[in-house]
C-alpha cells in the first residue's frame, strides 16, 4: 500500500511561517489562526507534510483498505489562497457556509484570501463541529480530553 504523502512532521510551525509565507498580511493571518485553531481544538499546531498547520489527529480508513492520519483541522498559507482543512460534510455545516463570507470551496477544503473576508464566530463553529464529526466516526485524539 503507498504511503500517505502528508505526514505529521518536526518541522517548526513559526520557522516554517516566518520562512515561506512572503505576505506581511498573510503572515499576520496565519498567526492569528494558529491562534484560534488551538484554542477551538485544544491542540498545538503540528506540520503535516511541507506545508499545513494542522492541530491534533485522526485515523481513518477507508471502504478499499486504505488507511491514515490526519489532522482534525488544519490550514495552509498558499500563494493565491489560504486553505483552510476544517469542512466535515454534515447538512448543519453545509448551512453554516452561508454565513461564512467570502470563500470558495472544493470536496476536501475552503479556500479564502484574508481572514477579514470572513465570519470568525462562523469559522470557530465549522471548525468545532468538524471536531465533533470526526470524533463520532473515526479514531481520534479529541477522544481522550
Amino acid at each position: 500500500m503507498a504511503k500517505n504523502k502528508t505526514a505529521e512532521t518536526a518541522i517548526n510551525v513559526i520557522d516554517f511561517v516566518n520562512s515561506f509565507v512572503d505576505n506581511e498580511q498573510k503572515k499576520a493571518d496565519s498567526f492569528r489562526l494558529i491562534e484560534l485553531m488551538s484554542e477551538w481544538s485544544g491542540f498545538p499546531p503540528a506540520m503535516w507534510g511541507p506545508s499545513i498547520i494542522g492541530f491534533g489527529k485522526y485515523h481513518y480508513k477507508y471502504a478499499s483498505g486504505h488507511e491514515g492520519d490526519a489532522p482534525l483541522i488544519g490550514f495552509s498559507p498558499r500563494k493565491a489562497a489560504f486553505s483552510l482543512y476544517v469542512f466535515s460534510p454534515t447538512e448543519d455545516n453545509k448551512q453554516l457556509l452561508n454565513d461564512l463570507g467570502k470563500f470558495k470551496i472544493s470536496k476536501a477544503c475552503i479556500y479564502i484570501k484574508k481572514l477579514e473576508d470572513i465570519n470568525i464566530a462562523t469559522l470557530e463553529t465549522l471548525c468545532r463541529t468538524s471536531i465533533e464529526y470526526l470524533h463520532k466516526h473515526h479514531e481520534c485524539a479529541c477522544r481522550v480530553k
